[in-house]
């Protein structure tokens, strides 16, 4: 076996050393990761209930409910109740958010910039291309169900 890593454990890698990045540029901002995740995905979904916005960050629902819990005590977000079903709360972003997402934009700028130090445009805009291309092939592919004979190994 060589040393050199799968596509897998590369992305891995990246991603992980990418977030690692942000969190150490992000550390005076007093969030946790899961609250900056959430309040990024929330500023793109505003107006959607709390089951929705657990679906998109793929956690549990009393997860984001604590997460959501400590964002408010912040004053960062807003429940509100829907207007024709009262058990579904929907959530919005509170004006008291809107510097700190400010802030993380520029520091996930300042972050890509790093990892993208020395990648021509070029090549930047064909690995673009090829990771949208291999999401595009994967959603596809976890819609359909494993065929039996595709489970077992040798």
């Amino acid at each position: 076996m060589t040393n050199n890593p799968t596509l897998g454990f590369l992305l891995h890698d990246v991603a992980r050393l990418l977030r690692k990045r942000f969190e150490q540029r992000a550390k005076d901002l007093g969030l946790t990761r899961s609250q900056w995740q959430t309040l990024a995905y929330l500023a793109n979904n505003e107006g959607i209930h709390q089951s929705g916005l657990a679906e998109i960050l793929e956690i549990e629902p009393i997860t984001l409910v604590r997460i959501l819990d400590k964002l408010a005590e912040r004053g960062l977000i807003e429940r509100r109740q829907h207007p024709t079903d009262r058990r579904i709360w929907l959530l919005y972003m509170r004006e008291a958010a809107h510097p700190i997402l400010a802030e993380m934009r520029e520091i996930g700028d300042v972050t890509r910039g790093e990892a993208l130090e020395s990648v021509t445009p070029e090549q930047r805009e064909q690995l673009f291309h090829v990771l949208s291309v291999m999401k595009t092939n994967l959603v596809q592919a976890c819609r359909s169900p494993i065929a039996e004979n595709e489970t077992k190994h040798g």
